[in-house]
């Protein structure tokens, strides 16, 4: 017998969609200000830093894209108890990664390029393992694009440099990340 789900069909095509619309506007609708702030400065070091405007776009539109799946995923409650327990580690993760990040930034040379970038990169698995079932391969490259991007150690080296041109990008990012765990976003 055929296994026909319309909430199935539905999750896809919005998922579907979504892919398909994550230009600023209409992001706008799934993302809060102060993290659209953060992606905007994230934008900002990657097209300095890697000196093409057209990769650091898809980076951050690859970044968008996997947070607004995953969100869609979350709140159609496609996530196992299991798959719960995963996003809970991710959470946690991603809030010691902010308060590390944040750290790094208050205190100048600090900077340890090995915890920074092993927080990526425990965080990159777990999010990898959280949508193995759920996204498709190309979702996945996604993941490792955003992550391998951003745990780049000679980024990170200059985004934490105190008297780098990075300064003013970090100072914007970790004030928005020190909002975000005020509000208990992450």
């Amino acid at each position: 017998m055929d296994h026909f789900s319309s909430k199935d069909m539905a999750l896809s095509a919005q998922k579907k969609i979504l892919s398909r619309m994550a230009t600023k506007s209409s992001v706008q609708m799934f993302i809060d200000d102060t993290t659209s702030e953060i992606l905007d400065e994230l934008y900002r070091v990657s097209k300095v830093y890697s000196g093409n405007k057209s990769e650091a776009q898809k980076v951050i539109k690859d970044l968008v894209k996997i947070a607004v799946k995953i969100g869609l995923l979350f709140r159609n409650n496609r996530f196992s108890t299991e798959e719960l327990g995963i996003a809970t580690d991710f959470k946690k993760k991603l809030h010691q990664g902010a308060m590390t990040a944040i750290s790094f930034y208050e205190v100048d040379f600090t900077f340890d390029n090995g915890v920074m970038s092993e927080l990526l990169t425990s965080c990159r698995d777990l999010l990898l393992k959280l949508v193995n079932s759920h996204l498709t391969p190309k979702s996945h490259n996604r993941i490792n694009h955003v992550f391998n991007h951003y745990s780049d150690p000679e980024l990170l080296t200059k985004l934490y440099d105190p008297s780098g041109t990075f300064r003013p990008n970090l100072t914007k990012i970790c004030k928005g990340l020190d909002k975000l765990m005020e509000d208990g976003t992450i």
